[in-house]
Parts: C-alpha cells; sequence; structure tokens
C-alpha cells in the first residue's frame, strides 16, 4: 500500500550546496541564482527552508570545504538537517522535521544531481511526498565512467530533469520546473 502524506504544506529542501561539494562543478552561477531565487520566493510566501548539509571523513563538519557557498546561506530561522548519506531522509531529522509542519509536497534543489538530488528525489517519491525539482537549480559535475567515457554536467542535469516527470508512484505528483516558474 503506497504511503500518502496527509499534510497540505509546502516545503523547500537545498542540498548539499557545500564549497566541497560543488568545487569541481565548474561555472554554477546560474544554479546558485535559481536556488537563490527559489529561497526568496519561499520566504515571502512564508514556505519552510530547509538546508541539508552532508558531512563525512571527506567533508569533515566545520572545515572550510563544509561550509555552505557564500551566495547561499540558511538565515536563523531556517531549518537545518545534517546527513552522511545521499539520500536527505537516511538516518537524518528530515522526516521529523516535515512532519512537524504538516508538509506532503517538498520542493527540491541542491546539489550534486547524480547521488544526492537523485536520491533524495526518489526516496521523498517513495516516502509518499509530491516532488518539484527546480529544474535550473540543480548542481552537477563530469562523471568520468572510468571506461574511457566522459558524461558531462549538462547532460546529467538534462537527463534527470527528463527522466522526473515520468517516474510514476500511485496517488503522488512529481514535476520539473525552472525557478522563474515557481509558484507557492
Amino acid at each position: 500500500m503506497a504511503t500518502i502524506r496527509t499534510g497540505n504544506r509546502s516545503a523547500l529542501l537545498i542540498v548539499d550546496v557545500q564549497v566541497g561539494v560543488v568545487a569541481a562543478a565548474g561555472d554554477i552561477s546560474g544554479q546558485l541564482d535559481a536556488i537563490a531565487l527559489a529561497v526568496r520566493k519561499a520566504r515571502d510566501a512564508g514556505v519552510p527552508v530547509i538546508w541539508v548539509q552532508h558531512d563525512d571523513e571527506e567533508l569533515p563538519r566545520g572545515s572550510a570545504d563544509w561550509q555552505w557557498v557564500p551566495a547561499l546561506v540558511p538565515q536563523v530561522d531556517d531549518i537545518r538537517v545534517y546527513k552522511q548519506h545521499n539520500s536527505s531522509f537516511e538516518q537524518t531529522t528530515l522526516e521529523a522535521e516535515l512532519a512537524e509542519r504538516g508538509v506532503a509536497h517538498i520542493v527540491l534543489c541542491g546539489a550534486v544531481t547524480g547521488w544526492c538530488i537523485r536520491a533524495t528525489a526518489y526516496a521523498a517519491l517513495e516516502r509518499g511526498y509530491d516532488l518539484t525539482l527546480i529544474g535550473d537549480g540543480h548542481i552537477a559535475k563530469r562523471l568520468d565512467t572510468g571506461e574511457g567515457a566522459v558524461v558531462e554536467a549538462d547532460a546529467i542535469v538534462r537527463e534527470f530533469n527528463a527522466v522526473l516527470p515520468w517516474l510514476s508512484y500511485p496517488g503522488r505528483r512529481n514535476r520539473v520546473v525552472g525557478a522563474e516558474e515557481l509558484v507557492w
């Protein structure tokens, strides 16, 4: 039986836009602008803003690489969630934070598309949340497949933007929109 969330609120979820996470992502100014716009729109509409921050042995908590990129900084009233796995739901307080606020719809943006954004998107849908991905607000890094081929970052973003709307889960809605199109 499918899990469907009974709340009626939305939340903006910003994942891993940290100095060390995006260091090799190239020019991400457009994505950062889109995320900043989504944050402003969420705050203006009174929508909870949740910042998910990764740490592990390669990205130690408190280190310079662990910090948020200077263009995006949480405010005191924003919610902070800390994770050590790709999915923002695994062994974190995220689900409790969403439940406390009656959230049934997650608007997702951040880094890195091929790992944490993808894992968080699938986990949200599997847990019964409706999902909107900000199509111009997620950051990828080029991927060396180890087989002499490279998948460029923009191809990873385009692929995920194309695939996500086709995912089908009972009773859930998922879509991709640009930050400009985002309406709360």
